[in-house]
């Protein structure tokens, strides 16, 4: 594909994206600076409940920041319809983390100590949570949520985690690769914790199932000159490259290796957070056979998945579609959790809500249902192994209720 090619296709996926922020800001009002509110419809004869989504609606990371706060402007409604929580409307304040950690702090404490919020759900990067959380769980003294797969080792108390674990997403994922591509893995990395520490995990499953890692490489995040670390997989016999980059460079880097001829001579891409959305950012030639290892994918098509995915679909289109990787999965499993958890503590209250959630179960959600481990903070879940063909995903493996292997 010609510079321009790749480009005309980065600019129209920078225009999907802002059509679907206009989506998203149908009903919001705007208080300036990046930040939102959404209201209850109708009167209540109780004040409302405050829910803080810290979310990057701009910058690199939107792609999962937009479809995380539609997950939570539908769930917020649908759960005020249904007759709030506790007798009292949701009142949701959005604010725009803007892939920015040192802004996010400051409109976290905003969430906290200015608006009084009675949770907060969001962050998408590990550095952005790493940021956050102490304004949020021990300074403001509030409970916190993150829906976003991560590297693990998250075990703060009042953090809890919604998204996939390392264990959840190697443990059945790298032995498909060495059996579906080779035993030959190259780790080109975005410079920040999430990459680090996964990668650390990974390599122990690889060595444990008899891989080999041939490179290990951590690049800044808008890095996009790749050539001498293409040549280095194209030389060295690598089969499976398991890619931890990110946007904005990650669009370089699977061109390169495109360009290089790595899928045509049988080599395997994989990344763990690409999702549906993901797809999206490289024409999808550059990225077909990429596998991934995700707690849903629309392609299951389970009935409850199903129903979200249709009614996320008639809100907010399919632009920036409801998926796995940026956490939007996370975010519904979040918010139905914390509001089962408030109708079990009678209370918003932190101590008592989070007593609540260490044992809170769905029966269904995405991909099917999930339960807290007690203790730990995070979730059981079902997780599926996909490959792209021709733009979409195909899941070719399925896991039930796979643990977390976190904070036991």
């Amino acid at each position: 594909m010609s510079d321009k090619k790749h480009n005309d296709h980065l600019e129209s996926y920078s225009r999907r994206l802002f059509a679907q922020r206009t989506s998203l800001m149908a009903g919001l009002v705007a208080l300036g600076g990046g930040s939102y509110l959404l209201q209850p419809k109708g009167v209540w004869a109780a004040d409302p409940i405050k829910v803080g989504i810290a979310t990057d609606l701009t910058g690199p990371i939107s792609w999962g920041g937009i479809p995380n706060a539609n997950v939570a402007k539908m769930v917020i409604e649908e759960i005020n319809k249904g007759g709030g929580l506790l007798g009292r409307p949701l009142q949701m304040i959005l604010e725009d983390t803007a892939t920015n950690e040192q802004l996010a702090v400051t409109k976290v404490r905003k969430l906290v100590t200015q608006d009084k919020v009675d949770v907060v759900f969001g962050g998408i990067t590990s550095s952005m949570r790493n940021a956050i959380k102490d304004t949020i769980v021990n300074r403001g003294k509030t409970l916190y949520i993150y829906p976003q797969l991560y590297e693990g080792k998250e075990c703060t108390p009042n953090l809890f985690c919604t998204g996939p674990s390392p264990a959840q997403q190697c443990d059945t994922f790298i032995p498909w690769l060495i059996k579906n591509g080779g035993k030959k893995f190259y780790l080109p990395s975005a410079d920040y914790v999430w990459p680090h520490t996964l990668n650390e995990y990974a390599k122990k499953v690889i060595k444990k199932h008899g891989g080999e890692v041939i490179g290990e490489e951590y690049f800044p995040v808008d890095h996009t000159e790749y050539s001498a670390t293409v040549n280095k997989i194209m030389t060295s016999g690598v089969n499976v490259v398991f890619n931890t980059t990110i946007p904005p460079g990650v669009g370089a880097l699977f061109k390169q290796l495109h360009e290089a001829g790595f899928g045509k001579k049988g080599g395997r891409l994989a990344c763990v957070y690409y999702d549906e959305n993901a797809l999206g950012i490289t024409p999808a030639n550059e990225i077909e056979g990429l596998a991934t290892c995700l707690d849903y994918f629309s392609a299951i098509n389970d009935p409850m998945g199903a129903k979200i995915f249709n009614n996320y679909k008639a809100q907010f289109g399919d632009k920036s579609r409801f998926c796995a990787g940026g956490g939007a999965t996370g975010m519904w499993r979040g918010l139905m959790l914390w509001a089962e958890a408030v109708k079990e503590a009678k209370s918003v209250k932190r101590d008592a809500v989070a007593a609540a959630l260490d044992h809170a179960k769905l029966k269904d959600g995405p991909g099917g249902g999930c339960e807290m481990v007690p203790g730990t903070r995070h979730l059981k879940m079902n997780m599926y192994i996909a490959v792209s063909k021709g733009g979409q995903y195909k899941v070719v493996e399925s896991s039930k209720m796979v643990a977390p292997g976190e904070c036991a």
